[in-house]
């Protein structure tokens, strides 16, 4: 893509859900500061397969107990693989706060280095998420955190994969997807 060029509808969608998750992320940020530091990879991939989790529960049970809605569940999923990105970046940094500008910028960075591969996988796959389940796109969100773990139990050591960095990357970007996809349902239903 000529990045020169005016941006496409998916990224237009796609910068509306992460400017909603990030603001998310800062009034986090805000109230517990980045204690977040603390986890360790397969942590935050255990965070991310809770989230995932419910959202499968519900669709296959149709029903929840708990007032908040997948959509919740997969802002969370977006801010850990965000989060879980940064952390890779960190590795061998000890460093537990940051100002709220760094912070910023590394969350940027994670994003618009994400979006790129969201451009290049649209541009040679025709964008088919569009035409996709939700819920087949909750299966490849768990199917990528199982991948994840086992490259974790691997101790980051893969013959012909790619790493958890892909994988956090791809799991971020299907949850976005899911986000479009849902806001569309909706604004469908109001004009019902």
């Amino acid at each position: 893509m000529n990045r020169d060029s005016a941006p496409s509808q998916t990224e237009i969608e796609y910068r509306q859900v992460i400017s909603f998750c990030k603001a998310l992320f800062d009034k986090k940020n805000k109230d517990y500061g980045t204690s977040w530091r603390i986890l360790r990879l397969p942590s935050l991939t255990d965070q991310i397969f809770i989230k995932a989790q419910r959202i499968r529960s519900i669709q296959e049970k149709g029903a929840q107990k708990i007032l908040d809605g997948i959509e919740g569940e997969f802002i969370g999923i977006i801010n850990y693989c965000i989060i879980a990105l940064i952390q890779k970046s960190l590795e061998n940094s000890d460093q537990m706060e940051f100002p709220t500008e760094e912070l910023n910028a590394m969350y940027d960075l994670q994003v618009e280095t994400t979006l790129e591969l969201l451009r290049n996988k649209n541009h040679d796959y025709g964008e088919a998420w569009r035409d996709m389940r939700i819920s087949s796109m909750t299966d490849l969100i768990l199917m990528k955190i199982f991948r994840t773990k086992q490259i974790e139990n691997n101790e980051g050591v893969t013959l012909v994969s790619e790493g958890v960095e892909a994988n956090y990357q791809d799991m971020l970007n299907y949850a976005v997807f899911c986000l479009i996809q849902l806001k569309e349902e909706q604004s469908h239903q109001q004009q019902q």
